[in-house]
């Protein structure tokens, strides 16, 4: 199983907090690579691997995922995490903006955002 990134995923609670993020964030190198409105991603430019997303909401979930984890095979891990017996917090399914994503529970109750992005 090939990992290609863990991003933290941070409740902005709202646009002006994004934006304060956005700044913040700024200063210690990292660049806004997504914006969604809702959700806006930074990178370092040096290493585009290393990344912290801001969240005022999540539009298609039940909850804010506390982090997120890039697979190489999503519907692999997605059957091995089933398989074990773990808390799938929302089923695996295809998003508009071209990731193919599912939502676990760890064992210490955080919400795991596990995806791959799917070919264009």
């Amino acid at each position: 199983m090939t990992i290609r990134r863990i991003v933290p995923n941070v409740h902005a609670g709202s646009q002006e907090a994004i934006a304060t993020n956005r700044d913040f964030y700024g200063l210690l190198g990292f660049e806004e690579v997504m914006d969604m409105g809702w959700v806006m991603t930074m990178a370092s430019p040096a290493n585009p691997t290393a990344q912290i997303s801001f969240i005022t909401e999540e539009r298609t979930a039940p909850v804010v995922p506390d982090l997120s984890v890039e697979v190489e095979d999503v519907d692999a891990v997605y059957a091995q995490v089933l398989a074990s017996g773990a808390e799938i917090v929302r089923e695996i399914r295809d998003e508009e903006w071209g990731v193919r994503r599912f939502f676990v529970r760890d064992p210490g109750g955080r919400v795991v955002n596990v995806l791959t992005h799917r070919p264009a």
